[in-house]
């Protein structure tokens, strides 16, 4: 593998520019002012595909953004990674939290600063960048299929009926993505599950238009006090969710499992110094760890109402929103977890108000297993590369599309992310390491080595 080492090393400032022409790209899904740069932001990903030695490339539209689609089959009786990622990326608000553009990417004390670079361009373009090394360094060991889509961040919709009517196109033995964390620098990890989502915005109205809250104020509801009281009471004293139902399906760790988990170095200090808060807060009889990973949670997005601009303005307002998530955890399904939420949620309604729950999007949670070839292959190349083998973790955040491969092509995901907790994805200053990128840019050869390895009995 050194002379990949080798190549890598010699093309590290090319490795690093193209990224960040990618990262300079405004790809927005959720925004439709965006949607010319999201089409945009394809075609740079199609064109560097080709440029790594991709074949077939294309750019296959769907009903919202399109997915960039190529491969290389150098021997159809090897086995088949399929790689997955996303080009688009969250709004970058608020405008004025970050210390530079978040589309004029800045590097500062080795960290890329950039909406995007961790999550995702800068973990997919790692795929594209080994695929280009393992080309001009003898080829593959074995075949490659990519993936990249453009709606991640506003829930795949479209993925899904794409893989659907393309099962024989990517067709693979095994799924590799990269838009997860790990531990630390020097404390390497791979995710082996994540939790699913439940996603929805609530609209609470009162009267008819906003209202002088002298002339009207303690005689008629006002939906943004009965907004408050409804989401409050979504937790009691023990911060359980206290949505009927909510834990009907979720199965308890045992003591080992738990233990198990325990094993990954965590300070509890340091979270709270990081974070700048004096208490961490949750579900009682957790830790802190085990309540981000293992555990459904309920927590509100956004919350906005009345009148928030300069000065003062007395209002009782007509309309109260808010934007809400539930993690969920294996067994809790998507849609039973929306669907409990909009009959619980309609139901505590005070008198004099009226609510509409909107579901937005979802997904299932995922398990993976650690005894995989493809697993011992992602734990071996990281081994050679960081010097440690890699600790098992359970990620809090969700990848609907994990369940999704599962569930559409029979395949298991090995979750082969290189990010740290601390690069502010979906915030402001969102940073991804110079180091993390061409990390991960060494491991995925070695990943492709192993595995062809493992897969052909050798």
């Amino acid at each position: 593998m050194q002379h990949l080492d080798t190549y890598i090393e010699s093309n590290k400032d090319r490795f690093l520019n193209e990224l960040l022409d990618l990262l300079r790209i405004p790809s927005v899904s959720a925004d439709p002012k965006y949607k010319a740069d999201v089409a945009r932001c394809a075609e740079a990903v199609k064109q560097r595909m080709e440029e790594a030695g991709l074949d077939k490339v294309e750019v296959c539209p769907t009903a919202g953004h399109p997915i960039v689609y190529g491969e290389k089959i150098i021997d159809p009786t090897l086995p088949t990674v399929l790689v997955y990622g996303h080009y688009d990326v969250q709004p970058p608000d608020p405008l004025d939290l970050w210390h530079s553009g978040p589309f004029d990417p800045v590097i500062k004390d080795g960290m890329i600063y950039a909406r995007g670079s961790a999550d995702d361009k800068g973990q997919f373009y790692m795929h594209v960048k080994a695929v280009e090394t393992m080309m001009q360094n003898g080829g593959l060991p074995c075949n490659v299929k990519v993936m990249i889509e453009g709606e991640e961040e506003v829930g795949s919709d479209n993925l899904g009926l794409f893989v659907s009517a393309n099962k024989e196109k990517l067709a693979a033995d095994v799924v590799l993505i990269s838009d997860t964390s790990m531990i630390a620098n020097d404390v390497p990890s791979i995710n082996t599950g994540l939790r699913g989502l439940s996603y929805l915005e609530v609209e609470v109205t009162g009267p008819n238009r906003d209202l002088h809250s002298g002339v009207y104020g303690g005689a008629v509801a006002n939906p943004i006090n009965a907004l408050c009281e409804m989401i409050a009471s979504l937790h009691d004293a023990d911060r359980r969710i206290t949505i009927p139902g909510f834990y009907d399906a979720v199965v308890e760790l045992s003591a080992t499992e738990r233990a198990a988990l325990a094993e990954a170095p965590f300070d509890e200090e340091d979270y709270k110094k990081d974070l700048q808060i004096d208490a961490v807060r949750g579900e009682k009889g957790y830790t802190s760890e085990e309540r981000s990973s293992i555990r459904p949670t309920l927590d509100v997005n956004g919350i906005w109402g009345g009148y928030i601009g300069e000065g003062a303005k007395t209002v009782l307002p007509s309309k109260a929103y808010a934007k809400i998530s539930m993690r969920l955890v294996p067994n809790q399904k998507s849609d039973a977890i929306t669907k409990l939420f909009q009959d619980h949620f309609v139901k505590i309604a005070p008198p004099g108000v009226k609510v509409v729950v909107k579901p937005h999007h979802g997904g299932e949670a995922a398990v993976t297993p650690i005894d995989s070839p493809a697993y011992l292959a992602a734990s071996k190349a990281m081994e050679e590369t960081f010097g440690k083998k890699p600790i098992p973790t359970r990620g809090g955040g969700s990848i609907p599309i994990v369940a999704l491969f599962e569930a559409e092509l029979g395949l298991k995901t090995v979750l082969f992310g290189f990010g740290l907790d601390s690069d502010n994805i979906h915030s402001p200053n969102e940073k991804y390491g110079v180091f993390n990128y061409f990390q991960g840019i060494r491991s995925i050869p070695r990943f492709f080595h192993h595995y062809a390895g493992m897969m052909n009995g050798k």
